[in-house]
C-alpha cells in the first residue's frame, strides 16, 4: 500500500481483521460516533460563517429502476374538515437501504464470517422486530460533527469515476492534502464521485448488472488510519470486487465502527465548496428514532 499498490486477497482480509472491536467498551454499540464529543461538536458549530446551508439528500425515491427495484410509496388522503375546512395528509412506505435513497447504515446493518460490529453473533442481535446491538436509535439525539468533502472529480479532472479506475485510499489521501485539508477523528467524510454525470452519460443508469463504480477496497486503512466517525458517498463501493468477501469499504461498519451514508446527493456540495473555496463545514444528520433499527432515511445538511 505504501506504494500505492493494489491490495492482495490476504492484505483486505488483514483490514478487515484490523478492528476497532472493544475500543469503546460499554459505548460500544454507538461505535465510532463514540468520537463526536461535545468539544468536537462545539468546534464544527464555528465553522458556520455565512449560514449557507446545502441538502446532501436525494429525493424519495418513488419510481422503479435498475438501482431503485424497490421504489419508496408516497400516497396522499384528503378529507373534509366541517365546516368548510379539510386536510391532506401523506403515507411513506421505505424500504430505504438499496442504492435509491439517501439513508444512514447503523452498526448492525451488515456483517461478514467473523462476526457483526464488536464482534457481536447476528443470530443473538437480529429479529424480527429489531436489532439490539449498534442500532439507530444510538444516534437518537441527532448528529453533528465537522464535514469534510473529499472531490475526486475536480481533482481528476474528469466528470466522473468509472469501472475501469476506481477510488483508492492513497487517492484520497492525496485529495485531502490537495485540498489542505488534515482529517481529524470523529469528522464525517463525504467523497464525491460524479454518480449522477456518470449515470446521465450512461443511459441514466449508475449501476447495471455488469457492476458499479465506487471505491476500491484500498480504502479501508484511509478510514481505518483517520479515526473517521462516518463515510458519506454518492457512488459506495466498486462492484464487482475481486476478494470474493461480501463487503468491501462497506466493511467500515462492521470493523471499524463506521457508519455510512449511502446515496448521497453530492453535485451541489461540490459546487458550494468551490464557490466558497473550502471543503470542510458543520455537518448535521438526525436519524428517525427507531427502536432497534438497521439505519434510517437521512437528509444530511452542511452548513457554511
Amino acid at each position: 500500500m505504501t506504494n500505492r499498490q493494489i491490495p492482495t486477497k490476504a492484505e483486505v482480509d488483514s483490514y478487515l481483521k484490523d478492528t476497532n472491536w472493544g475500543r469503546w467498551g460499554s459505548k460500544g454499540s454507538a461505535g465510532a460516533l463514540n468520537l463526536i464529543t461535545r468539544q468536537k461538536r462545539i468546534e464544527a458549530t464555528h465553522l458556520v460563517k455565512t449560514g449557507r446551508t446545502v441538502s446532501l439528500s436525494r429525493p424519495l425515491a418513488v419510481v422503479p429502476a435498475n438501482d431503485n427495484p424497490r421504489p419508496a410509496q408516497h400516497f396522499m388522503h384528503k378529507e373534509k374538515r366541517p365546516p368548510n375546512g379539510g386536510a391532506a395528509m401523506d403515507y411513506y412506505g421505505v424500504f430505504y437501504h438499496g442504492t435509491a435513497t439517501t439513508h444512514i447504515d447503523a452498526l448492525c446493518h451488515v456483517w461478514n464470517k467473523d462476526g457483526m460490529w464488536d464482534g457481536k453473533n447476528p443470530d443473538e442481535v437480529i429479529g424480527f422486530d429489531g436489532a439490539n446491538y449498534g442500532t439507530v436509535d444510538e444516534w437518537k439525539d441527532g448528529i453533528l460533527t465537522r464535514g469534510v468533502l473529499l472531490d475526486v472529480p475536480n481533482h481528476r479532472n474528469t466528470p466522473y469515476v468509472t469501472i475501469e479506475e476506481p477510488v483508492h485510499g492513497w487517492e484520497l489521501d492525496d485529495i485531502a492534502k490537495a485540498q489542505q485539508v488534515d482529517i481529524e477523528p470523529g469528522d464525517a467524510v463525504f467523497v464525491y464521485s460524479g454518480r449522477d454525470k456518470y449515470a446521465a452519460a450512461n443511459g441514466g443508469q449508475w449501476g447495471t448488472v455488469d457492476g458499479r463504480p465506487g471505491l476500491h477496497a484500498s480504502c479501508l486503512p484511509f478510514l481505518k488510519k483517520h479515526d473517521i466517525s462516518i463515510l458519506g458517498w454518492d457512488m459506495m463501493d466498486v462492484q464487482p470486487n475481486e476478494y470474493n468477501v461480501p463487503w468491501t469499504v462497506h466493511g467500515a461498519i462492521f470493523a471499524y465502527g463506521v457508519a455510512l451514508v449511502d446515496n448521497a446527493y453530492l453535485e451541489d456540495l461540490s459546487k458550494t465548496c468551490t464557490e466558497e473555496n473550502r471543503y470542510t463545514f458543520m455537518l448535521t444528520l438526525n436519524p428517525l428514532f427507531v427502536k432497534g433499527g438497521t439505519g434510517s432515511p437521512a437528509n444530511p445538511i452542511a452548513v457554511f
